[in-house]
């Protein structure tokens, strides 16, 4: 059963998702907050596998209650997803930084919105390959670079290129036939290489490889 903690301060909102997860079998909402502080306090009682967080809200906003989940060690297996209604903005972005697992704009068909869930609660990114465009075309004009990750020296070489084929938008797949390896294989450099640089996902291992300056926009 996937357990789902929804936290928006819109209550329409909340009841629309209530409504759609709760006609599943396999999905269970554990709990409802209006704001990041109620949903951090939820967060640390019911441990759900995925929270679904509005991004801009009163008290605690999003960003920083994602910041928050991400940082505490118990919360380690709660994947959080950002709900947005202005698509892919700077706000997002700081959330993927925050340590989100993906972001869904609030008008998403509904079939659409439970694979999101599945895919998040088994602990694979909600990072489709156009939102990792995006990201790498935000480095293009505004590039960050946090210096140097002592960490990137502990991947092989065959990870290093794994994670420079993530950070160019490819799936698993695609990086298997890139690699001319099997798809499972592809998943197990990438999975290695996010435990080694302790990204959550694969949203936070686009980011550090850029910022590391592992990849940068002149060789995407």
């Amino acid at each position: 059963m996937i357990r789902v903690l929804l936290v928006d301060d819109q209550p329409l909102i909340r009841s629309g998702f209530r409504a759609l997860l709760d006609l599943e079998d396999d999905i269970e909402v554990v709990a409802e907050a209006s704001d990041g502080r109620e949903g951090l306090a939820l967060a640390k009682e019911h441990l759900p596998d995925v929270a679904l967080v509005d991004i801009r809200m009163p008290v605690v906003d999003g960003i920083e209650a994602t910041r928050r989940i991400a940082a505490d060690p118990a919360l380690a297996g709660v994947h959080v997803v950002i709900l947005t209604n202005y698509g892919f903005d700077e706000y997002v972005f700081d959330a993927l930084r925050a340590g989100a697992a993906g972001f869904l704009v609030k008008d998403i068909v509904p079939e659409d919105f439970l694979h999101a869930v599945r895919v998040a609660a088994r602990g694979d990114a909600l990072l489709a390959p156009s939102i990792t465009r995006k990201l790498i075309d935000r480095y293009v004009t505004q590039p960050l670079h946090a210096g140097p990750v002592p960490e990137l020296e502990e991947l092989t070489a065959r990870e290093r290129e794994a994670v420079a084929l993530v950070a160019q938008g490819l799936s698993n797949d695609r990086i298997a036939d890139r690699m001319v390896i099997s798809p499972t294989t592809a998943k197990t450099h990438v999975n290695r290489a996010m435990a080694k640089l302790r990204a959550r996902d694969r949203a936070q291992l686009v980011i550090l490889a850029y910022e590391s300056g592992l990849v940068t926009p002149r060789n995407r």
